[in-house]
């Protein structure tokens, strides 16, 4: 169904399929980017690199003579690269995979197949991104309390927790200031119409009024 515009039995390939591939590409590139900036926080240079990133793919297609195999080890090596940033969360290494897998298609000269997959994907990204499809039942929420060293914290903030959310567990806990001080980390699900400054205030009274901080996990569930 799908057909290249490449001839690779040829002697060399025709400039003008190379062009066109290369303004798809650019495209394409630039339909992903705009989809990645619309359902999440990022920055230019990431952007840009989603954007830039199908051609390049393209071009190392094109420098092996469209075998997969080999073009594929090639960015393989190239990818090492990544362990020299700084690591991304997961729906850029979803954008980063996405522009990759385009430029592959191109690079094979599958110019129609690469157009319906980036509208395909980036209208399904899009879907459910702006959409609670998906989204999990539960909003945990991380709260950090911390306390002096003489309060017991096994059972010290139980009522409070009972009173305010459906659930609790204690994930995390660190000592800080050489030891004086102790800082836990629960994942809390606080109860229909709990006011978060009500549960604070109630912690604060139990913790010498030491910090408290209420926040929620980030997209990979990070805390």
């Amino acid at each position: 169904m799908f057909n290249s515009i490449f001839d690779w039995t040829t002697n060399g390939l025709d400039i003008t399929s190379i062009l066109i591939c290369s303004g798809v590409g650019i495209l394409l590139g630039l339909v992903i980017a705009f989809t990645h900036m619309k359902t999440t926080r990022t920055t230019k240079n990431f952007l840009v690199t989603l954007a830039v990133l199908p051609i390049l793919v393209q071009v190392v297609m094109l420098m092996v003579n469209g075998s997969l195999g080999t073009s594929i080890a090639i960015l393989g090596a190239f990818s090492l690269i990544r362990f020299r940033s700084i690591a991304g969360n997961s729906k850029e290494i979803l954008s980063v995979f996405f522009s990759m897998a385009i430029g592959l298609a191109l690079g094979m000269g599958q110019i129609l197949f690469a157009s319906i997959i980036t509208i395909l994907v980036a209208l399904v990204i899009f879907v459910l991104s702006v959409t609670k499809l998906l989204e999990p039942a539960r909003k945990d929420q991380i709260l950090k309390i911390t306390i002096p060293e003489d309060l017991d914290y096994d059972d010290a903030l139980d009522d409070i927790f009972k009173k305010y959310t459906k659930g609790y567990s204690l994930v995390k806990t660190k000592t800080i200031d050489m030891g004086s001080l102790y800082k836990l980390t629960y994942s809390v699900t606080l109860k229909g119409g709990v006011k978060e400054k009500e549960m604070i205030d109630a912690i604060r009274e139990r913790n010498c009024n030491m910090q408290v901080a209420l926040s929620r996990p980030n997209m990979d569930g990070e805390i």
